[in-house]
Order: structure tokens, then C-alpha cells, then sequence
């Protein structure tokens, strides 16, 4: 969501942060910059937006106010009622009742909607807390801003823990805000052969080269050389291949290898390389 909502219409005047609920406190239109914004540039401050009349929603809020009871200061709940605060609701862009958003250095981080069973619930904070570890002041004083996108942050710590699926989620949501961004397509494409290559066996490169006329085999030992740090060796399996097939296959081949050709910096010598014989080979 970072990036894709703005959150200056809801300054108002400062307001003290009186205490809520335990482990949490309420938050209205009048208290949101004091409450969640500034509170943001300190530690992160998960919204949760329900409603009185949706007990999944009550019930997701009254497992968040007792896990911020057990969250030892790392993070604040704020929580707010949505039908009697809908600029709010707008300004996130809300499209369905409960929605959890974590919001680090004034920005909006990660989100969820929907009721969650408590692990996948504990396992969310934890990300959003690792997230900004280190990058936000943690107490009274001064603001300090993130030092790096937490969008990304949020983003690497799920690809750290091996959710691939919530990490290729993280980075799809900066390109929705950010169509051009060049870092966040690039990690979704590395993201995504990630996801690829880890599903294929090691066997994947005998099988191939006991069947060279098999072009999904070749694609798939082209895959299990690159993850293993062969590009060249994966480059010029595929350029061979290019160089033996033809019609949709050779489509299919030369698709494949220009995705693989993304993976890299493109001024990288083997890719240069590769480009000039894959050049050679279709012409």
C-alpha cells in the first residue's frame, strides 16, 4: 500500500494520545496525525479498522489488543471505527471490514483484510517489526524517517523467511503505485524464478541432456544452472536449442531466455555475450 494512499488530508491539529483499550488505544479523524502519524516515525502503529457490527472484526481487534499486550512497546495498536471515521477509511482505501494496516515512518507498510487465525496474524506483525528493525527512533524525541523504503524492507524481510508468494505480493503492491518503478520489477522477476527453480530437482540437467529434444526439460536444466550460479551454461543450453527448434517452440525457448536475460544488469559481459549469439542463431 506504501506510496499508494495519502495520508496529509487527515493532519489536524495535535491532539493528546490518551489511552484506549489494553493494549491498544482508539483513534478518531481529530487524533490521527498524533496517534498513528508522528506516533510512526517511533514504532510501527498497526491500524485496525472494524466495525461494532461485524464480530470477525471485533474479534480480530480484541486478538491484536491482547498480542500489542505482549508486544513489550515494539509496536502500538490503534484502533478505529470505521463508520464514524470514513475519512479514514477513504484515505487507505479501504474496501472491506475488519482491514489491518501497519503504518512505519508515516507511511502505510503492509496490510491485510479479513478476519486471520492468530499464527498468521503473529506471523504479519513479526515481519512488519523485523521490517523496520533499526530504522525507526523507538521512543521519545526528534522523528527519524526510515532509512531505506520500508516498502522494500517489508518486502526482503518476507523473502528472508522463504515466503516467496507474500514477498512477490510486497513488490506487486509498490509497481501498483509505482508502474515505472525499475527495482520493484526487477525483484519480482527475481522473485518469481525463485519460486521456479526451487520446485525443480537437481536431476533436472541429466534429464535434459538425455532427452535434448525435450524443450521443457531444457528449460528446466536452464533454470536449475542459472539458480546455481551457471548462466552461462544455462544461456548457451538455450541458445542451442533455439538453434534446433522451431515454430511456437523457438518462441517459447527465446521468451524464456530473454526473461532469464532480465534477471541480470545487462551491461554484465556474459549477457552481452549471450545476446550477440542468440542474435546469430535467429538470423
Amino acid at each position: 500500500m506504501s506510496g499508494a494512499v495519502d495520508l496529509s488530508s487527515l493532519k489536524q491539529p495535535p491532539v493528546p494520545a490518551g489511552a484506549g483499550p489494553e493494549g491498544g488505544y482508539t483513534v478518531t479523524e481529530a487524533d490521527f496525525e498524533t496517534k498513528v502519524l508522528r506516533r510512526s516515525t517511533q514504532v510501527p502503529v498497526v491500524v485496525a479498522l472494524y466495525s461494532q457490527r461485524s464480530p470477525g472484526s471485533v474479534e480480530l481487534v480484541q486478538l491484536l489488543e491482547r498480542l500489542a499486550g505482549e508486544g513489550d512497546g515494539s509496536w502500538d495498536l490503534a484502533t478505529v471505527e470505521a463508520e464514524s471515521n470514513m475519512r479514514i477509511a477513504q484515505a487507505f482505501g479501504v474496501q472491506g471490514i475488519p482491514t489491518v494496516i501497519a503504518v512505519a515512518g508515516g507511511q502505510p507498510l503492509a496490510d491485510f483484510q479479513g478476519a486471520q487465525p492468530e499464527p498468521q496474524v503473529r506471523q504479519w506483525l513479526g515481519a512488519v517489526v523485523d521490517a523496520v528493525a533499526g530504522k525507526l527512533e523507538g521512543g521519545e524525541g526528534e522523528p527519524q524517517q526510515p532509512a531505506e523504503d520500508p516498502r522494500f524492507t517489508m518486502a526482503e524481510a518476507l523473502l528472508e523467511q522463504g515466503d516467496l508468494a507474500g514477498a512477490e505480493s510486497a513488490y506487486e503492491s509498490i509497481l501498483e503505485a509505482e508502474p515505472n518503478n525499475v527495482e520493484a520489477k526487477a525483484a519480482v522477476r527475481q522473485v518469481r524464478f525463485l519460486g521456479r527453480a526451487q520446485q525443480l530437482p537437481d536431476s533436472a540437467i541429466a534429464t535434459a541432456d538425455a532427452d535434448p529434444g525435450n524443450v521443457d526439460a531444457q528449460l528446466d536444466a536452464a533454470d536449475i544452472e542459472l539458480f546455481h550460479q551457471r548462466p552461462e551454461a544455462a544461456f548457451d543450453r538455450l541458445i542451442g536449442l533455439v538453434k534446433r527448434t522451431a515454430g511456437d517452440d523457438r518462441t517459447k525457448v527465446r521468451t524464456r531466455l530473454l526473461e532469464l536475460f532480465e534477471l541480470f544488469d545487462q551491461s554484465e559481459p556474459f549477457v552481452v555475450a549471450a545476446r550477440r549469439k542468440l542474435a546469430a542463431a535467429l538470423y
